[in-house]
């Protein structure tokens, strides 16, 4: 055995009748594998990964059969094994670290020095190194390891092996040296990862945290200031917020547009604001108005008199007649044609109208609730709603939270899910912790709605009475729903995943946080994110915050100053320098999630 100060060996065997199989090492070529090392540890990757391709470009400039990456933990303990070889050898990668004696780590690790064994076979540090050992009897195997500092601190060992097959040549103090070089730039980089990781860890614990204080203010500073609304569960600060916001709300008659995406409960929060309301003794009515043509929909809103159109056989009373003293609902408010929105607004500002074919004109007294997933903001500014009927709806804006901004709901909401199903079917299903965890993971494009849907299938077919991540389709490559979502191009002559599941071809889901809902638009939420980094103000954000502008100008959010979700997007990258993680923070998404909106986009990344 030898260490870093050994000679070289190996220069005086006789040279090969042909050309070498390896080229000569050099400073040259030493100089060419530094610059490529390099450029794969400031890739970036999983540490895993960036370490098992330094691994594997090693065998490009040494003259060796197997390399090994060791990382260590703080507790000494094997963390991180990267090799290279030891498939082609008929082993398994998983079992290197099995090849590689503990005592050979613990030396170079004890020492901080390389660690050199000309013939494994004589040296007494390898007497359990059976699988390093050449397959054909007499050839003799080298060794060469050398440690990996960060901080001047050992973090893990860098090792190769090579058999004296009379071909081999090459001096080990050059070898010795680029493998220097070499575990230098990786720990380096494995004290950046970690770094990084320990930095991620505390900005989640901060956030944890401080939502967690957040949480504990919201409901100590006024006592029952939060109120209890059947069909609501929740426990994030978001839906909290909200909650509070509608509490406040209800007590007077101001008209309230509740704004979300699809699936986020609006027709329950305008439920509460009523049950709420001093109107809960009166009628709540609600009316989609996107489910019906406008005639319908004027005698359904207005109501008729006998013969005023054909099948019209007797008098009725219309939603804001039933509406009286009470609440109405209109959902999907955006959806209203331009001629009918004048017919509305007539009653919003008065508080009459008539019935359809009629001439007697009836007063009301109705508390209006609108609610939309459109952007009425970008809709006024095409001409496509009427700005008047929009100051007129738009008096108390509530944002309702998508999902995905309240992860710690899905388990609640998916519980309650499964006692209405057993409420419903006389069943008595529950769901594990591992279930609730897979839940946890995924998106949900279609939010609350989504994961009801979801809960319903999976408990209507599951085997036995708990469910389990088994169940649920998404595991077993039958999501449909996470199929919907993702608008990949048809290729010709290839059936689409909804063709070939209809057909009884299981099909492998895309990831779930890859997925991204339809362009809506981009809701405010109703509490940031407490660990992301503030966004320096600017006119488009300060309108998106809240703030409303009497002039007709860029900023008024009457003629489309709310920025759109590519402007959102592009801003967020630009403010982090083009890095998809703090984008990510900014935003409060994934950055896989970042990463699928820019090619949605077609944004291309800059490079600096």
């Amino acid at each position: 055995m030898g260490i870093a100060t050994a000679p070289a060996f190996g220069s005086d065997q006789a040279k090969p009748a042909g050309p070498a199989p390896y080229p000569k090492a050099n400073a040259e070529m030493a100089l060419f594998g530094i610059y490529e090392i390099s450029k794969i540890l400031t890739t970036p990757a999983r540490l895993e990964l960036t370490l098992s391709n330094v691994v594997n470009v090693l065998t490009s400039f040494l003259q060796m059969r197997r390399g090994m990456i060791v990382v260590l933990d703080d507790g000494g303990d094997v963390e991180i094994v990267a090799t290279a070889g030891w498939a082609e050898q008929g082993g398994r990668g998983g079992r290197a670290i099995d090849s590689l004696p503990r005592a050979v780590i613990d030396r170079i690790v004890a020492t901080t020095t390389p660690v050199v064994a000309q013939d494994i076979a004589t040296d007494p540090l390898f007497e359990t190194a059976d699988g390093l050992l050449a397959e054909e009897a007499g050839m003799r195997v080298s060794f060469i390891g050398v440690p990996i500092k960060a901080d001047n601190k050992v973090v893990g060992t860098l090792s190769i092996d090579r058999v004296w097959d009379g071909r081999t040549q090459f001096r080990i103090d050059d070898d010795l040296r680029f493998l220097a070089m070499v575990a230098n730039l990786a720990g380096q980089t494995v004290r950046l990862h970690r770094i990084l990781s320990a930095d991620r860890q505390r900005l989640l614990d901060e956030r944890s945290s401080l939502e967690k204080a957040l949480g504990n203010e919201l409901a100590n500073r006024v006592p029952n200031a939060i109120p209890k609304v059947e069909g609501i569960v929740g426990e994030s600060v978001a839906v909290k917020r909200v909650l509070q916001t509608i509490a406040v709300v209800a007590k007077s008659n101001s008209t309230v547009l509740l704004r979300g995406e699809s699936g986020t409960g609006k027709e329950l929060f305008a439920r509460a604001i009523h049950d709420l309301s001093p109107r809960k003794a009166k009628a709540f009515v609600k009316l989609n108005c996107a489910a019906l043509p406008e005639s319908v929909l004027e005698s359904e809103l207005f109501g008729h008199e006998k013969g005023s159109f054909t099948g019209a056989v007797g008098q009725r009373a219309g939603r804001f007649e039933l509406a009286n003293g009470g609440t109405l609902l209109l959902d999907e408010i955006g959806e209203i044609s331009a001629s009918f929105q004048a017919k509305l607004l007539r009653i919003l500002q008065e508080g009459e109208f008539e019935r359809v074919g009629g001439s007697k004109t009836l007063k009301v007294d109705v508390r209006l609730v609108c609610a939309t997933n459109k952007n009425l903001e970008e809709a006024v500014a095409k001409g496509e709603f009427r700005a008047d009927l929009y100051y007129r709806i738009n008096v108390v804006p509530v944002f309702l939270p998508p999902l995905r901004e309240r992860p710690g709901d899905i388990p609640h909401l998916a519980r309650a899910f499964v006692q209405r199903f057993n409420a419903e079917n006389g069943r008595k299903m529950s769901i594990s912790a591992a279930g609730l965890d897979l839940l946890s993971h995924c998106y949900f494009p279609g939010n609350v709605r989504e994961l009801e849907n979801c809960v319903r299938r999976t408990a209507t077919l599951a085997h036995g009475d708990m469910i389990t991540p088994d169940d649920f389709a998404c595991h077993t490559g039958n999501c449909l729903s996470a199929l919907l979502w993702k608008s990949a191009p048809k290729k010709p002559g290839v059936p689409d995943p909804i063709t070939m599941l209809a057909s009884g071809v299981s099909v492998v889901a895309p990831t779930p946080s890859h997925g991204v809902p339809p362009a809506v638009y981009p809701v405010a939420p109703v509490e940031p994110a407490p660990a992301a980094a503030p966004l320096p103000a600017s006119p488009a954000e300060a309108v998106a915050s809240g703030g409303l502008c009497e002039h007709a100008d860029a900023n008024c959010p009457a003629l489309g100053g709310r920025p759109s979700e590519r402007e959102r997007l592009v801003d967020a990258m630009e403010r982090s320098g083009w890095v998809q993680a703090k984008a990510a923070r900014i935003l409060g998404l994934t950055p896989r999630q970042i990463g699928y909106a820019l090619k949605k986009h077609n944004i291309e990344l800059k490079r600096f």
